[in-house]
């Protein structure tokens, strides 16, 4: 069955599809069924179910005879260090970290918290606790104690597992002080934390609290997956609240089984056996899916990587892993490909390598401007698929799905709702909008499984941040259009969208249009308060490596190009060239924070910056503008 035929059959009978699907995966005791609607509007699946996601991405590849193919190979440029695990090895040390953290007192439901870098021990912990039916949380290595506090003191770990240090190009990330000042600031203290010595940096252990990770394993009893219900939590994945305080994404076993299993072949295209690359971090929702869990539960090779799409050594390094390791799918974020891009905009380093074995290039996390996608279709000579979700539904609500359809490629446009997505563009009034008409875009109830069932804690959050500006949906908090063939073009959060004297315009639909100018690597637009019209974009420009331009022709071009596009309505005329954007860890643009920078408001630098100093650059830039604006 093609893409449409699979959709409507969802369509016509959820349950009997979800209960289909339900059939890869090793159950211990089987779903009676797949919805449980009794507490609408908060939806589980196969809540009567038993299950171990340990068992289904690990030890099943074991049993079917498949020990010796890689599940992990770690490949560090930062370390000039590569390594392999079998699915038979990673079993082993799984097991065994199990074992210790259970004879440490561990058990289902407890909640441990870990905070480690690209290692694949930071795997190896998620699954121990799966193993056992703890609740991991990970952290993303590096954030501000501070941070890691506040997730301590709301999941309140039994334990935290925790590496030495982490590294990044050129410097060494303290991880163990990190940790240290978190445990101090937090009114919750754990029973016992577990740390990763690594040899660049070998962390001061404090007596009673602190273990060795090889040696508080010595002479324990592996331990065996432990059942729990299929809408018992497997993890929590705490994402940055509007309100300061960090919302816990809530992740149930039964539901991500069945999701992410099927994503692998339907939308990805890969088979056991074949080597899938997420070049993102396990900190982040991407890596708790497609680094971790997803690829492992097809049976899979995952690759953990711990380095840069630049600076490590350079440009080539995506090309090289894919050589080396004969990566069948790459799935990045499109500021990697903006960055590789800017430093090599002729893509010169692909050539150095054979790239051949690669099928597809994979893109989310940020909008993926028609311009990067060209440019990745030539040098790569593969799809390059944009696709969209968000931490709260751990995989995609839109893609197109390369296992089981060839659809056309809208550049653009992240494709089609992917079963179980019921995708509706509402106005303000909640009301469906017809198509290439600007609206918020939200998911008819219930979400499919795999999604968030709730936050922790925080049920009552949860409805007021989802559930309760459009009745009987869940609001995404994006804004968009749909066209006549169903392909959704998301074009800004809801919050990006600026009012331009009355005008509702997406700051997204200018950003493609600056980032088509020859000479823009990457670019981002905001609205800035005026006093006339309510609000006024203003463009961030980064120009191409060796890129001698003016940078007032520049300016000038773009302001032209904006109005021959979208026309006089933008009022676009104000742009500035900046050597680097703000952004997290993740690569999203910290857009919000530039506009209170430009409209002179009080402003907290966000945990998951990327590089504070980069804020006060972009308020010397804005300054030498005129910005903030006195009375404006």
């Amino acid at each position: 069955m093609g893409y449409k035929e699979i959709y409507e059959a969802w369509k016509s009978d959820p349950e009997a599809h979800w209960m289909g699907l339900a059939q890869s995966i090793d159950w211990i005791k089987a779903p009676s069924k797949a919805l449980f609607d009794d507490n609408a509007p908060h939806y589980e699946w196969f809540a009567d179910a038993e299950v171990n996601t340990c068992w289904n991405a690990v030890d099943r590849h074991v049993e079917a005879g498949n020990g010796d193919r890689v599940a992990i190979i770690h490949d560090s440029p930062i370390t000039h260090s590569k390594h392999e695990i079998t699915y038979t090895e990673l079993r082993d040390r799984v097991a065994s970290l199990a074992g210790a953290l259970r004879a440490k007192g561990v058990e289902k439901g407890d909640r441990v918290v870990i905070y480690m870098p690209m290692i694949p021990e930071a795997l190896e912990a998620m699954l121990a606790c799966a193993r056992l039916g703890a609740v991991h949380s990970v952290v993303f290595g590096g954030f501000a104690a501070n941070e890691l506090a506040v997730r301590i003191d709301d999941a309140k770990p039994k334990a935290i597992i925790a590496a030495s240090c982490g590294l990044e190009p050129g410097r060494v990330v303290h991880y163990k002080p990190l940790l240290d000042g978190a445990i101090e600031l937090s009114e919750h203290k754990p029973d016992f934390t577990v740390i990763f010595q690594r040899e660049q940096e070998v962390a001061q252990l404090i007596e009673g609290r602190d273990f060795d990770w090889h040696g508080f394993q010595f002479g324990v009893e592996p331990a065996e997956c432990v059942a729990v219900k299929g809408n018992d939590p497997l993890y929590i994945l705490y994402t940055s609240g509007t309100t300061g305080q960090p919302k816990g994404v809530i992740r149930a076993n039964g539901g991500h089984l069945v999701a992410l299993d099927w994503t692998m072949n339907a939308i990805y295209g890969v088979k056991p056996g074949d080597v899938f690359w997420a070049a993102s971090d396990v900190g982040w929702v991407v890596g708790h899916s497609y680094i971790c869990y997803g690829p492992l539960i097809h049976g899979c090779t995952t690759i953990v990587f711990e380095g840069k799409p630049i600076g490590t050594p350079d440009a080539g390094t995506f090309w090289r892993v894919i050589e080396e390791h004969k990566v069948k799918v790459l799935f990045t974020a499109p500021t990697a490909l903006r960055a590789i891009k800017r430093e090599d905009p002729e893509g010169e380093y692909v050539t150095k390598y054979d790239i051949s074995g690669l099928q597809s290039l994979f893109l989310a996390g940020e909008r993926a401007d028609p311009d990067t996608i060209e440019w990745a279709q030539k040098i790569l000579n593969v799809p390059v698929i944009d696709h969209w979700w968000q931490t709260e539904t751990g995989y995609a609500i839109a893609a197109n799905p390369l296992g089981i359809d060839d659809l056309p490629v809208k550049i653009g446009s992240p494709s089609v709702a992917m079963p179980g997505y019921d995708v509706q563009i509402l106005d303000e009034g909640g009301h469906p909008v017809g198509p290439n008409t600007l609206g918020a875009i939200a998911i008819k109830l219930p979400l499919p499984p795999g999604t968030l069932p709730g936050l922790w804690n925080a049920q009552d959050r949860f409805r007021s941040s989802y559930l309760t500006q459009f009745p009987g949906y869940y609001e995404t908090g994006d804004a968009g259009m749909m066209d006549e063939d169903g392909y959704l073009y998301i074009m800004a959060r809801t919050d990006d969208v600026i009012n331009v004297a009355g005008h509702r315009l997406s700051t997204g639909g200018m950003e493609e249009v600056l980032a088509a100018h020859p000479d823009v690597a990457e670019c981002a637009v905001i609205g800035v308060g005026d006093t006339l019209k309510g609000q006024l974009p203003m463009g961030f420009l980064c120009l191409n490596a060796g890129s001698t331009r003016d940078h007032g022709d520049v300016v000038k071009e773009v302001v032209t190009m904006v109005r021959e596009k979208i026309g006089p309505v933008a009022a676009f005329k104000h742009a500035l060239v900046v050597d680097r954007l703000p952004k997290t860890r993740s690569g999203k643009i910290l857009r919000g924070t530039m506009v209170k920078i430009a409209d002179g408001e009080d402003y907290k630098t966000p945990a998951t910056i990327d590089d504070p100093a980069i804020l006060e650059e972009i308020t010397q830039s804005l300054s030498a503008m005129g910005y903030p604006k006195q009375g404006g």
